[in-house]
């Protein structure tokens, strides 16, 4: 099964990363189209609109990459959105 790392702009300008087999059908649980889904951090936060997505082997890649992302700054966080 394919994963991806992806990461979404919040309607008050932050990002959230996480991690998810298909993305556009996370993006629409993110912004509620199905009731008790999505993330605590985004449910105050919508709507969401996906600005970065990455490919992964497994969900241990992706899992990684997720964390490694979270641990970058805002900064260099706009900077990874912009130049992929």
């Amino acid at each position: 099964m394919t994963w991806y790392v992806y990461m979404v702009r919040c309607c008050d300008d932050s990002l959230y990363t996480g991690v998810a087999t298909d993305v556009q059908r996370r993006i629409k649980e993110h912004n509620g189209e199905f009731k008790n889904k999505g993330a605590k951090y985004t449910k105050t936060r919508r709507p969401v609109a996906l600005v970065y997505s990455k490919r992964k082997r497994n969900r241990s890649y992706a899992q990684i990459e997720e964390a490694k992302i979270k641990n970058l700054s805002r900064v260099e966080k706009l900077l990874l959105v912009t130049v992929s």
